[in-house]
Parts: structure tokens; C-alpha cells; sequence
């Protein structure tokens, strides 16, 4: 497990999230590797089928950034994603599985530094989870075969 470097997928929203992780790079400001970013227009857009795919797919984690609460470019997209991360979390609950595997953040365009912040404390939050359980269900299927 020391060499375990989780797969960590995040959703960030266009105008808020992805910028500031391109102000980030820009500022020269490191974030683990590991974390792969999907630009979405908007977090509104991020639905539960997609977390939940990510995570059936292999990620470790998945993370939706988007916009400040009450500052959201689409009006009230952040709160339905919001909304959806938690029902997500709910299923995982109910799978027996760790729902901090799932998390919504909130930040601004001019937030590069709180971005790599949040993508190292959660790529340290998933390593303690350890690796996803699908993949853990394949490797003892596959290990049985």
C-alpha cells in the first residue's frame, strides 16, 4: 500500500474550477499527478450516472469543483450538483462503500493555490480509503480464474 497512488477524477466547471487549476499550473503551483481533470460547463451538468461511472470505471475518487455558492455563472448549477454528490454519497452509503470517496467543492476562478490544496487533502483522503473497491473485486476475481 505505500506505493498506492489513487486515480482520482475531478469535474470542474468551466468558469471557476478549471481556471483556477489553470491558475495553479500558471503560478507553478504543484497538485498531485494523479488527479485527472474533466472540464464540464458548468457542475450542473455533472450528474450521478457520470461520479458513479467514473467510480465503476476505477477511479479512487471524484471530486465536482465548481463555482462560489450563490456565484454560479448558470445561476443554480453548484446547488444541484450539490445535490447530486450528496445522493451519491447516499448510494455509496448503502453499497457498503465510503462516501468521502465523493466530494463538492466550491472556489473561485482566482483560487489556484485553494485548488492544488484541495486536490492534494483529497488525494490524501482517498489513500487512507485505500483503493476502490471494484478494483479490489476484480483483482479476486481474477486472482480465482
Amino acid at each position: 500500500m505505500e506505493n498506492y497512488e489513487p486515480e482520482i477524477v475531478a469535474f470542474c466547471c468551466h468558469y471557476c474550477a478549471y481556471t483556477a487549476a489553470d491558475m495553479a499550473g500558471s503560478k507553478r503551483i504543484s497538485y498531485p499527478s494523479n488527479v485527472k481533470i474533466i472540464r464540464v460547463p458548468c457542475t450542473g451538468k455533472v450528474d450521478a450516472i457520470h461520479i458513479m461511472k467514473a467510480l465503476e470505471k476505477g477511479a479512487d475518487g471524484v471530486y465536482v469543483a465548481g463555482c462560489l455558492e450563490g456565484d454560479c455563472h448558470f445561476k443554480t448549477g453548484n446547488t444541484r450538483a450539490k445535490h447530486r454528490v450528496d445522493r451519491v454519497k447516499k448510494i455509496l452509503e448503502d453499497l457498503g462503500w465510503e462516501a468521502d470517496r465523493v466530494a463538492m467543492v466550491n472556489m473561485s476562478a482566482g483560487m489556484g493555490e485553494r485548488f492544488a490544496k484541495t486536490a492534494l487533502e483529497f488525494t490524501e483522503k482517498i489513500k487512507n480509503l485505500g483503493p476502490n473497491p471494484v478494483k479490489q473485486t476484480k483483482s479476486e476475481t481474477q486472482a480465482a480464474s
